[in-house]
């Protein structure tokens, strides 16, 4: 995959030349066409010279061969545009002291940017100044080019993640970068977090003008392979040269596409944006709001909808991702590690997300055959900026029923109601206050010295147990005289009388705390 790079000048960057400026150059036909490439300079005067020329050049002449013979005039311009000429330059003076009119008119039906000088200039230094810049253009380019195949490749060849080969791209196009797939979904960003929002915010449209025209900036390359294509990257307002522009996003191309075939698929890029995406709500660093354009840009429906987060446990996020297509479901699927999967489900606001909810998972244990997987859920929310702390509380519910000792009774969407103040715990585990709370009043097991500790599994059994001193000693596999003594140590080391029901479910409270806190 390569692209020809043509290092040209614009014939409107041309024209502001301290060089050409100081020639008072005047535009008198061709003014819609000053953004053709100047692909190089020729002085000529004789009036064949388009025989001589192979496309781009910028033609000098003072007309000298042309004056009085209008026919040759009307000829020469005419001569020009065959030749796909990108302008020419007539110096005023002997032979032509104005703009001569049958040039003017032949220029103007033909599109070609004719302009006059109106003071006299000399020819060599316009070549020199052009072409000095031409080649120190095409030097930098090639340079560039080389710069950032080897920064890409070095990433790949080191194991780089995605993000890390974007943010470089960023770095070298100096504008947001965006990996979409064929449907126009961002799978990934680079760039300034600003500009790039502002990008997502208006995703729907640059996404369409990115798949038409590469105008005003938005340079695209497509992502493929064998005959196959499977996404773009897109420069999003680069302000560069056009042709530079092309180049980055070539070598992006480039460097995506091995990217993939070393190490990943443009699926396992998508479950890389969900993941990114979720994995902020739930961590409430990123305010929703902000990322809210992400969503949107990566295919969830976010207007007028109901979200249901949802936590799975001991669940594939494909096997996730498909039960939702078979569903028609809309939906985000992420794995956010220690056997969770979290999917946050788009529903319309008429559609019954109990229901749906109850539906999914019913589906999803029929097509996994695990029966007992667990499903928990938060209840549904409106708002968008509710999403986060719906699904840290789906979060805590499916932890709190995986070290739940009757699971199996739990129903089939398990909610924070169901798991009651074991499930409470572990949505405040995590605040100073309970950790306090569960330091001092297991102070005396926890101090680190080997027999306190083993004294904590028998405390656990037996309060798990309502206190009963019959099963715990089956449970441990010692004599009730045996399991009274450590009970009376228990009680001695915290200081309490585990008879006295409210001390007791205070010890308890501690313990789920602790335990929710060891994770």
């Amino acid at each position: 995959m390569s692209t020809a790079l043509e290092p040209a000048l614009s014939v409107r960057q041309v024209l502001t030349l301290d060089r050409v400026l100081a020639g008072e150059p005047e535009v008198v036909a061709g003014a819609g066409h000053l953004d053709r490439p100047v692909r190089w300079v020729h002085v000529a005067e004789a009036p064949d010279v388009g025989v001589m020329l192979s496309g781009g050049e910028m033609v000098l002449t003072t007309g000298v061969l042309l004056a009085g013979d209008a026919d040759k005039q009307a000829e020469y311009i005419r001569s020009l545009h065959r030749a796909e000429a990108a302008a020419v330059v007539l110096g005023l003076g002997r032979a032509f002291p104005a703009p001569p009119d049958v040039m003017r008119r032949a220029a103007e039906r033909c599109g070609l940017p004719l302009v006059v000088l109106h003071r006299p200039f000399p020819f060599a230094e316009l070549t020199e100044e052009v072409q000095s810049r031409l080649v120190r253009r095409k030097f930098a380019a090639v340079s560039l080019s080389e710069s950032v195949r080897t920064a890409l490749t070095g990433l790949i060849t080191a194991g780089a993640p995605l993000q890390r080969l974007l943010d470089e791209i960023a770095v070298h196009a100096a504008c947001p970068v965006v990996l979409t797939n064929l449907a126009h979904r961002v799978l990934a960003t680079a760039g300034e977090r600003s500009a790039v929002d502002d990008v997502l915010r208006d995703w729907e449209r640059i996404a369409r003008q990115a798949g038409g025209s590469q105008g005003d900036g938005w340079v695209r390359a497509e992502l493929g392979g064998r005959g196959e294509r499977w996404g773009r990257i897109v420069l999003c307002g680069y302000r560069g040269d056009s042709p530079i522009g092309r180049l980055l996003a070539e070598r992006a191309a480039e460097a995506l596409v091995l990217h993939r075939m070393l190490g990943g698929s443009a699926h396992s890029w998508e479950e890389q944006s969900a993941q990114g995406l979720l994995t902020d709500l739930v961590s409430g660093v990123v305010p929703a709001r902000q990322l809210l354009p992400r969503a949107r840009a990566a295919g969830l429906p976010v207007n007028r909808r109901t979200f249901v987060p949802v936590v799975v446990r001991d669940g594939e996020p494909a096997g996730l991702d498909r039960v939702l297509r078979l569903l028609g479901l809309s939906g985000l699927v992420a794995d956010l590690a220690d056997g969770a999967t979290a999917i946050l489900l788009s529903l319309a606001r008429d559609q019954d997300a109990e229901a749906l909810t109850a539906h999914f998972a019913a589906r999803l244990r029929t097509e996994s055959g695990m029966l007992a997987t667990v499903v928990a859920a938060a209840d549904a929310r409106t708002a968008w900026e509710d999403v986060p702390a719906g699904l840290r509380e789906a979060r805590h519910v499916a932890d709190a029923v995986a070290a739940h000792s009757a699971a199996q009774d739990l129903p089939a969407v398990v909610r924070l109601k169901d798991v009651h103040l074991r499930g409470l715990i572990r949505l405040l585990r995590d605040d100073p206050h309970v950790q306090s709370f569960a330091e001092r009043e297991l102070d005396g097991l926890l101090c680190g010295r080997h027999a306190e500790q083993e004294l904590l599994p028998v405390l656990r059994t037996y309060l798990a147990t309502g206190r009963n001193k019959s099963r715990t000693a089956q449970l441990h596999h010692v004599s009730r005289p045996a399991l009274y003594r450590r009970l009376e140590a228990i009680q001695a080391l915290l200081g309490v009388d585990l008879d006295d029901f409210e001390q007791a479910a205070s010890v308890h409270i501690a313990l789920l705390a602790h335990d929710a806190q060891q994770g």
